[in-house]
Order: C-alpha cells, then structure tokens, then sequence
C-alpha cells in the first residue's frame, strides 16, 4: 500500500472537517446518514483510513484520519445528548417506534373489549333462552288448564 504525502493528507483533512461540518448541520446525502461510511464518501477518502492499521509484525498503528473519526463520534455523541436530530432517519425510527406503542396500546384495549363483549353475548343469549324455555312453559301451563279463560279482544285493532 502506497504512503500518502503530507500535501494529501492535510488536503483529505480539510475535505473530511468540511463534510463533518456538513453532516453535523444535517446536510446528509441521499441514502446516506451521519456515520463515518458517509463521510468518507462525502469527503472523498477511503474509509480505512478511519482505522488503526496492523503491520506485518502484528504492531498496531493508528489510521492517518483515526483522529478525525474519533473526533467525528464525539461531536454526533454531543449532539445526540444535547437532543438535536441529525439524522432524519433516527427521529423517524423513534416516531415510529412510538406510533407502534400506542397502536400495541390500543390493539390491547380492543382486545381486552372484545373478551368483555363476548362474555356480556354469553350472557345475554342464555338469559334469552332461559326466557324462551319459561315463555314456552306458561304457554303450556296456559294450554292444559281448565280454570284460565282467554279474555276477548276489543273492538279495537291496535295497542291502547
């Protein structure tokens, strides 16, 4: 892997602060999100450079813009902490995630309604039947007696 010259590096160090600036104010790239994938994109250098290297010894080393990432990550943690929103995605992740609470909330509810409802029809159709069965029961009482006389209709055709 080639060396880069000091005239590069300090040149692909002011790319990558401008587009940190940029991502921080929220300037994010279609597709992309406040992460150190897009930054590198933005600013135009390979992402390893972000990482420590290993040399053929095992010896780690750290990356030539390591510093810039470590930076990167302390500035979005302080924004995050702070409540601001960089990323648009993130603040449409937790309105979801909340949106999913209140309908998990209500699906509850409904069901917990719909239990209460059945066992009210349960009710309600056994009381039915129970009124059925003592309607049917007078009817033949009313039919095999001798002593209960059914009174004669008016001259009126409908309810008083």
């Amino acid at each position: 892997m080639a060396r880069i010259s000091e005239e590069t590096k300090q040149h692909n160090e002011g790319a990558i602060r401008a587009a940190m600036d940029r991502l921080l104010r929220g300037e994010l790239p279609r597709g992309g999100r406040c992460d150190l994938k897009t930054l590198a994109a933005e600013a135009g250098v390979t992402r390893t450079g972000f990482y420590p290297k290993k040399d053929r010894a095992g010896n780690e080393r750290p990356g030539p813009y390591q510093h810039l990432a470590e930076e990167f990550e302390r500035r979005v943690k302080a924004a995050q902490e702070a409540g601001e929103i960089i990323d648009p995605r993130d603040s449409q992740i937790e309105r979801l995630k909340a949106e999913n609470a209140g309908l998990r909330e209500r699906l509850a509810a409904n069901r917990d309604t719909i239990a209460e409802l059945t066992v009210f029809r349960t009710v309600a159709v056994s009381q039915l039947a129970a009124q059925y069965e003592e309607i049917e029961r007078l009817r033949k009482a009313l039919d095999g007696a001798g002593n209960v006389r059914t009174l004669p209709l008016s001259g009126r055709t409908g309810p008083a």
